[in-house]
């Protein structure tokens, strides 16, 4: 009688602690809760935690059948954080000054000796045609009259707006979680069940927040994601890190980085574990990233890079001193893009864009010959080798 009472004082503290709607309640669990005590066999509810296969002389219901539940999901209670941090955030320094020609295509900036001929606007050196893409790297500044000029490493000057880059950074990881993760990528409310007929929970998660992903369903064509108990994301606001530590097909050793396509996320695997992760921006139609297996095959510290497709070049770009810069295929490379305000979209002429700090971590992690494993799980990227020429940044 008082192990009786006993589990059932238990389970009313548990089902008080828990977050209501959890799980629904089966009609066999209210008979259950109705006959604790007095089952003519003398069952009593399982203590919390006890799992269902070892429980011979109790029913695996209520708060037992619960945490069985959240086992199955690999989701615990409370939650445990990840086991990763954002590394360190000296990563993010560059010794360079970026600045973006504000010019409409077709445009020209003249590049001058001095500054004074720079304000002037006489006797111009050079120019510099505007494309989709200008940005350069300059070592000092000057206002004058409102405008800014800009002096390059070469002595010369031009007009051009100073710019900044994101500090963003991805996750370092001591081993590999048991579970799912990603980021946020817009500003979203989270719905009590999967799919829009859910209530909006009144509370917000913002762009590059870091979510665990402990269950996924799809509802009507969309895919959403169990991010925390009773809150659930959508697709379009959420990008997410599959974890997969078995080396893929084609990789021969126990260290690869692998780019997701799809979900728009770089993954670091060392000793077949998990190390780094990040947000990235790959090539955005039609000029993919190419999925398959390639090899590191250079790394530079530093690169300009410059390139045109279109026909009337209106989609040609310049990019003084990109920053940790690892090809991979052709032209195809991992590289820092200072110029990058958004990360977790295809944005580029096919090579792999991320942040500064965390292309800096790739770069010191990561040796000539190492693997590149690039796929699309949505098979929306095509595969034919024929329809990729050089690519670019």
């Amino acid at each position: 009688m008082k192990k009786t009472i006993k589990h059932t004082l238990l389970f009313i503290c548990f089902t008080i602690l828990m977050p209501v709607n959890l799980v629904q309640a089966k009609n066999s669990e209210n008979a259950a809760l109705n006959t604790v005590g007095n089952s003519a066999d003398g069952d009593v509810l399982c203590l919390p935690g006890q799992e269902t296969s070892l429980a011979d002389d109790c029913l695996a219901l209520g708060p037992s059948e619960i945490l069985n539940h959240l086992t199955g999901i690999k989701m615990t209670y409370p939650l445990q954080p990840l086991p990763a941090m954002h590394p360190s955030a000296d990563l993010n320094y560059v010794n360079f000054q970026y600045a973006k020609l504000n010019l409409e295509f077709g445009e020209k900036a003249g590049v001058f000796g001095s500054l004074q001929d720079a304000v002037d606007g006489t006797n111009p050196l050079r120019d510099i045609y505007a494309g989709m893409l200008i940005y350069l790297s300059y070592v000092q500044s000057a206002d004058v009259n409102n405008n800014h000029y800009l002096q390059l490493a070469s002595g010369e000057w031009v007009r051009a707006s100073p710019s900044t880059y994101r500090d963003f950074q991805g996750l370092e990881f001591s081993k590999t979680p048991t579970n799912e993760f990603g980021w946020v990528i817009n500003e979203s409310q989270p719905h009590s069940g999967p799919g829009y007929d859910y209530p909006t929970l009144n509370l917000t998660y913002y762009r590059e927040d870091v979510i665990q992903i402990f269950d996924v369903k799809m509802v009507n064509g969309i895919e959403w994601y169990l991010i925390n108990f009773n809150q659930w994301l959508d697709r379009p606001n959420v990008r997410q890190v599959v974890l997969n530590t078995q080396a893929p097909e084609g990789v021969p050793t126990d260290r690869w980085i692998e780019v997701n396509l799809y979900e728009q996320t770089l993954s670091v695997y060392d000793k077949n574990e998990l190390v780094f992760a990040a947000l990235i921006a790959t090539g955005d139609e039609p000029y993919f990233t190419q999925p398959g297996v390639f090899q590191i095959y250079e790394k530079k510290p530093t690169e300009n890079m410059s390139g045109a497709f279109a026909a009337d070049k209106s989609d040609y770009y310049y990019l003084a001193d990109v920053p940790w810069t690892m090809y991979f295929d052709q032209a195809r490379a991992l590289h820092g893009a200072y110029w990058r305000t958004l990360f977790g979209y295809p944005q580029s002429h096919g090579c792999v864009n991320l942040s500064i700090g965390d292309s800096r971590w790739i770069y010191d992690w990561a040796n000539e010959g190492d693997w590149v494993y690039v796929h699309d799980p949505s098979g929306r990227t095509p595969t034919d080798p024929t329809f990729y020429k050089q690519g670019g940044a």
